[in-house]
């Protein structure tokens, strides 16, 4: 795994924008590609001058992001379960791994793209369940550019503000990464809740208004 990641940044490195791009689309249909070291890379490479622009290394890490998670939404809409049966191992897709998120979707509705954009592994599969869905393809890049924005520009920062010193920084997002990615993944889901909850609150008021003035 580490090779590969090493691979792809000096895919990166040589290639520049294009590299940036072919990276994250592989990265979001379930290739192992290690955004969260990727993205910290490409803003390290910034500073460099190996890319020219701090926001165009964002745009094009989103457009890879999108990019990515069109082609895992037309698999999992067009090939389906049957098509992820038979090639789903070569990209980390278990029948396990399947059926949770099924039961995650279930439970979160759309907001549960959103969510995954934060999870190791999960944010490079999300498309592909989604699109078995059939999720509103306006609500699932809402929520996969919404995910994305925050995740792509968190990390290319680190990297940006890191310089030259890759090298240490990138050992330090990988071994903490997880850690601060599951604290964004409470938070968002406490934050889920609470709209929720409050929604649930306010039909609950309404419908009992409601049913009071229906009464004679």
């Amino acid at each position: 795994m580490a090779n590969i990641e090493h691979a792809v940044i000096g895919l990166v490195d040589q290639y520049g924008y294009f590299g940036l791009f072919v990276a994250l689309v592989l990265g979001n249909i379930g290739a192992p590609i290690g955004s969260e070291l990727v993205l910290p890379a490409a803003g390290g490479l910034t500073v460099t001058g190996h890319l020219s622009n701090l926001w165009l290394t964002v745009a094009v890490a989103l457009a890879g992001e999108l990019g990515g998670g069109t082609l895992g939404y037309a698999i999992g809409r067009f090939g389906g379960e049957p098509l992820l049966e038979r090639y789903g191992k070569y990209v980390h897709i278990t029948h396990e791994r399947l059926a949770m998120m099924h039961r995650f979707f279930e439970r979160w509705g759309t907001f549960a793209v959103f969510i995954c954009r934060f999870l190791p592994v999960i944010r490079g599969i999300v498309a592909i369940p989604a699109g078995i869905a059939e999720m509103n393809l306006v609500q699932f890049y809402l929520w996969t550019l919404a995910g994305s924005a925050i995740f792509c520009t968190g990390l290319i920062l680190i990297g940006y503000t890191a310089g030259g010193h890759l090298d240490v920084i990138l050992p330090l997002v990988q071994k903490g990464g997880y850690v601060a990615l599951a604290v964004a993944i409470v938070i968002v889901a406490s934050v889920a809740i609470f709209v929720r909850s409050r929604a649930k609150h306010g039909a609950d008021i309404r419908q009992a208004q409601g049913d009071n003035a229906a009464s004679p």
